[in-house]
């Protein structure tokens, strides 16, 4: 297979986009990346196009795409995949061109979810029930599902709600110098532990906020990259892991096996091993998938992931900081974009430009999980001049 770098990134601010739809982001994240590419690219460089998006309320996803993007000859294909979406959308861009059926593409992600009521999303989890036989709706909203297995987590492990709280403090931190979070203000510990709860252990700051935005990255071939720029970000390695869907079949609560099967195939694919990882963007929708993520990616050992935010090794200054754009937590959470955006990020630490630099950062891994906890995708990449 070819080697892949992406050469643009670019996104919109994740906010509260009420008077801007999915037809109004789209371009803002395609200027941004496109003005991004140090030597400039054209629109007829484009051979190909791969759209992450949960949902497009404007219209049919791909028509959307080559409608507002004045792209009607690109073939773009739609990808859905929970809140994996966006890089799984990466994944298969990197396929597409590392295959030599394309050299240069377009991954773009981009959902407006701020205006979804958590009781519109029931729905799927009352079809799930009536697929299996029951007679009655689970109620398992996200806050809900994922509640399940940071509570018997926090039951099994040393770590308590406070190791919950110092995520959410680290993030709200990290997001305050990020222009394109939404929540760009700090917590402090106490905050956190005492705000209201949603679903034990989560209070409302252990968990993100239902946002709109759209995230975008050019990737090229190795044959054709240096067309683009001279300090490209590689793509290393990409991995995808899937876990049951329900709860009842899951014999450890306290473990997300589709982000270990991910973290495996994207490291096998690298060459690499989480010791590489000088920075990470982790999903943290909620506070407690980053603390158990910690483990399940190799960051630590079994329940000592408690231990890293203790040391301060998570936050920026550590030794390997996590969530340096404020991550889920602070900047949004649009979930079709959120995967691209995290590469977006990526793109900015191991070029050294981004808001909160890491100092040397050479390997960067993102990662996200959801299904809710069915899907998990991993991306590893790797800064010019190494």
């Amino acid at each position: 297979m070819r080697r892949v770098a992406v050469v643009g990134a670019g996104m919109t601010p994740f906010a509260e986009h009420f008077a801007l739809g999915i037809k109004d982001l789209l371009p803002m994240a395609f200027a941004e990346c496109a003005g991004s590419v140090d030597k400039g690219v054209a629109t007829a460089d484009l051979q190909a196009a791969w759209f992450g998006a949960m949902g497009t309320p404007d219209g049919f996803p791909s028509g959307i795409f080559a409608d507002v993007l004045g792209l009607p000859d690109l073939p773009v294909t739609r990808i859905e995949n929970s809140c994996a979406t966006g890089n799984d959308a990466v994944r298969n861009a990197l396929y597409g061109i590392a295959s030599g059926a394309c050299d240069v593409a377009l991954v773009i992600g981009a959902d407006k979810v701020r205006e979804s009521a958590s009781k519109d999303m029931v729905w799927e989890w009352e079809a799930m029930a009536r697929d299996m036989a029951w007679d009655y709706p689970l109620g398992l909203i996200a806050p809900a599902g994922f509640a399940l297995h940071v509570a018997r987590y926090l039951h099994e492990s040393s770590a308590g709600r406070e190791h919950l709280a110092m995520i959410a403090v680290k993030n709200h931190r990290h997001g305050v110098a990020n222009p394109k979070a939404r929540l760009r203000f700090e917590i402090t510990l106490e905050q956190a532990l005492n705000a209201p709860i949603v679903a034990d252990p989560f209070g409302v700051y252990d968990c993100a906020p239902q946002s709109d935005g759209a995230a975008a990255l050019i990737l090229a071939a190795e044959d054709v990259v240096d067309r683009y720029t001279d300090r490209p970000v590689w793509i290393r390695g990409v991995g995808l892991g899937l876990d049951s869907v329900m709860h009842q079949h899951k014999r450890d609560m306290t473990s997300f096996p589709a982000t270990v099967r991910a973290a495996a195939r994207a490291f096998g694919m690298a060459g690499l091993t989480p010791a590489d990882v000088d920075v990470a963007e982790v999903h943290d929708f909620f506070t407690g998938i980053e603390l158990i993520s910690y483990e399940d990616l190799g960051f630590a050992d079994r329940f000592e992931a408690h231990k890293l935010l203790e040391a301060g090794t998570t936050g920026i200054g550590g030794t390997l900081p996590v969530n340096p754009s404020g991550g889920l937590k602070s900047k949004g959470h649009p979930p079709g974009a959120t995967g691209v955006a995290q590469c977006v990020e990526l793109f900015s630490q191991l070029r050294g430009t981004a808001a909160n630099q890491v100092e040397r950062a050479r390997i960067g891994l993102a990662h996200n999980l959801g299904g809710p906890t069915a899907v998990s995708a991993v991306t590893i990449l790797e800064g010019p001049g190494t």
